[in-house]
């Protein structure tokens, strides 16, 4: 489904990628892991067409992804930005899930809508102004409106940040019954771990260092810690002093 060769990107005279390659597979759940600054949301824009390789290629269905290729892709690939903010910008909660459907042409846009916001307990807030929602619920309403149009790829950029424990939880057992294929970008192990079993692991070289199952990644800590995954630090618990590692979340 996806194949990237060789994909570098420069901001300027700043690297965000170098000499990034993968394949992924109809139907994969993907975690793309990394701390922050190592190339992870560059890499879901490029898979989404909002950026173009400085080097390198990315095909998609074997199709060459460029300028103007990227009209064609934008109904089979949705991406959930980590801001919700920055994705919304309609008056209601029914326009915001309505709006990508009124583009690409759907007919049975209410259906639809309705639909989707009883999957995702948004019926009642349809007319409300998605800016008014708490931060988890505007999360909730953009993946709504991205899913509504049932694209062929999901990309996830640190979905679970504005999220509460139980909103997260929901957010994972909804991603598990997906069919859609989908690349999860976060720093979080744990969300990963529940949601995928393969991971893809960019360093801060902006590189990747491993990609493989899930398991195997969380036994090797020297891994886990080049890649900024991990760190250790010491505790005082009353008079006992000690040092383990942690997981970034």
């Amino acid at each position: 489904m996806i194949e990237v060769r060789k994909l570098s990107y420069r901001y300027e005279d700043v690297v965000a990628l170098k000499g990034v390659s993968l394949d992924i597979k109809k139907g994969e759940k993907v975690a793309l892991l990394g701390s922050n600054g190592s190339g992870k949301s560059t890499l879901l824009r490029i898979l989404a067409a909002l950026y173009f390789p400085t080097e390198g290629e990315y095909l998609f269905y074997q199709a060459k992804v460029d300028k103007k290729y990227a009209k064609k892709l934008r109904p089979d690939v949705g991406i959930l930005f980590q801001n919700p903010d920055a994705m919304i910008f309609n008056p209601t909660v029914y326009d915001e899930m309505a709006f990508s459907l009124r583009e690409f042409g759907y007919e049975n846009i209410e259906e639809r809508v309705s639909k989707i916001a009883e999957t995702f307990g948004l019926e009642n807030l349809l007319d409300k102004s998605p800016l008014k929602l708490s931060g988890g619920e505007k999360q909730k309403v953009i993946l709504a409106s991205i899913l509504a149009y049932e694209p062929k790829l999901l990309l996830l950029d640190e979905p679970t940040t504005a999220m509460d424990p139980k909103t997260t939880g929901w957010l994972i057992d909804l991603l598990l019954d997906l069919q859609t294929t989908i690349v999860l970008a976060t720093h979080d192990l744990s969300v990963a771990y529940e949601t995928c079993q393969r991971a893809v692991v960019l360093d801060e070289g902006h590189r990747i260092v491993y990609d493989g199952d899930m398991e195997s990644l969380m036994k090797n800590v020297d891994l886990l810690i080049q890649a900024n995954l991990i760190h250790k630090h010491k505790h005082r618990h009353k008079k006992f002093i000690h040092s383990h590692y942690h997981l970034h979340f």
